[in-house]
């Protein structure tokens, strides 16, 4: 077990063999690799241990240099787990390169079948059970999908959870993926309308910008092609605190005299672009949201279906009607798959992915109205990402889970706020406020 010193902490490396199907144990593995972090002088000491799970899906765990952003107010009290979910990190990989080796693209969509919060919930199970006996609980941290993960374990875990805290992450237990994007775009376009009276002038550049991209190909530094409507999930930017100033210094640099568009501003454009670092998130985006007695005939690439139902976010009807053209948010596209070369070899599993019909349930609405763990959740007021009405619906669905409600940060409230967001749930779940 390598270890190593950071300012402050101790980091130890832990690898599991886990089953790829957990219904069949002695069938194929793949790694799962997670890494404990614990103060420095504490490392004997016995901590209780808080699992975190992070946002995604497709989302490594942090990489930490010392106690920073929420691990220092975490280690206060807990040794941490920061778990790489399967296909992420350095677990077994899942991306352009290790999935063709599967076989078809039927081979493919069937593997893929296997990384969504019922298997990542199955993984923690079997690492539980390895550092902490069969009778040993755990705290849990979920962030954003790690939420989701988090109320998939209440449902089928519960007895491995001795609390759980949630940030931005309380899915609708009971919501279609259309119903997810119908209350999706409504949420963005207040982002983009708030963001153009901040920087009144980034109306005008993005007109400028996707006017040339209709009017000739462009190309990404690493061969993606940089359409108007991949332009515009830039957007997905608005749903963080500073997201927005993100994006204006971003628009600012998109020109130079003599040249359609600078290549620093291409470079940008690509790293918040492209799912080269990321592809389960566009992969099995969607996939999050299916369960077989809420959407029996799958998820269809829901965002794109449910799109037309916003003409406000047609492009060229902006660019026709002189309007600012909105962006987009955190919506998956099947034409992602063509112009992201990262993505375009898993096009047709990802197609397949869409119009399964089978997906297993990921909640148990009954056990969580019975719950008996100890859960404190944060809803951002106007979260981007997460419907804040899905979320309260939840809530009120979760027995004893207890809520703060606040505009004071964003979607990533835990990361930005200095470890105040995970104190505020930590007393919540005590008690104490």
């Amino acid at each position: 077990m390598p270890t190593h010193r950071h300012p402050g902490t101790l980091i130890s490396d832990h690898t599991f063999r886990v089953p790829l199907d957990h219904a069949d144990p002695t069938g194929e593995q793949i790694e799962v690799y997670a890494r404990e972090v614990v103060a420095a002088g504490a490392q004997r000491e016995s901590l209780p241990w808080l699992l975190f799970l992070q946002g995604g899906p497709g989302g490594r765990s942090p990489r930490p240099v010392g106690r920073d952003e929420w691990l220092d107010r975490a280690l206060d009290d807990y040794r941490v787990l920061l778990l790489d979910q399967r296909g992420t990190g350095r677990s077994t990989p899942v991306d352009r390169h290790t999935l063709p080796l599967r076989g078809d693209a039927a081979a493919q969509a069937r593997y893929l079948a296997y990384f969504r919060a019922d298997s990542i919930v199955r993984d923690c199970e079997l690492i539980r059970r390895e550092f902490l006996g069969n009778a040993g609980q755990w705290s849990l941290l979920g962030q954003s999908y790690g939420g989701f993960c988090t109320l998939t374990y209440l449902s089928y875990a519960p007895q491995g959870v001795r609390e759980a805290f949630v940030t931005g992450g309380l899915a609708g237990l009971r919501r279609t993926p259309e119903a997810v994007y119908r209350a999706a775009y409504p949420r963005v376009q207040r982002k983009v309308e708030a963001h153009y009276t901040r920087y009144p002038q980034d109306a005008d550049t993005v007109r400028t910008v996707v006017r040339r991209l209709r009017e000739q190909e462009v190309r990404l530094p690493g061969g993606g092609v940089l359409t108007a409507e991949a332009f515009q999930t830039l957007g997905m930017l608005l749903g963080t605190g500073n997201g927005s100033h993100t994006l204006h210094y971003l628009l600012e640099e998109s020109t130079l005299p003599g040249v359609p568009f600078a290549d620093a501003f291409l470079a940008q454009v690509e790293r918040h672009l492209s799912f080269t670092g990321r592809p389960l998130y566009a992969v099995l985006h969607e996939s999050i949201y299916g369960q077989r007695s809420v959407s029996p005939h799958g998820t269809r690439w829901a965002a794109q279906s449910v799109r037309a139902e916003f003409p406000r976010f047609d492009v060229d009807r902006a660019l026709a009607e002189n309007l600012p053209v909105l962006l987009t948010g955190e919506m998956i596209y099947p034409w992602m798959f063509a112009t992201d070369p990262a993505l375009a070899p898993l096009a047709e599993a990802a197609d397949l992915l869409a119009e399964r019909e089978d997906w297993p349930d990921l909640y148990d609405p009954g056990q969580l109205a019975r719950n008996e763990v100890p859960v404190a959740a944060a809803i951002y007021h106007d979260d981007m990402y997460v419907d804040t009405g899905d979320s309260l619906d939840t809530a009120r669905s979760v027995r004893g889970l207890r809520t703060w409600v606040t505009d004071e940060y964003e979607h990533d409230g835990l990361r930005v706020s200095g470890g105040r967001v995970l104190d505020r749930l930590i007393r919540l779940v005590r008690g104490e406020l």
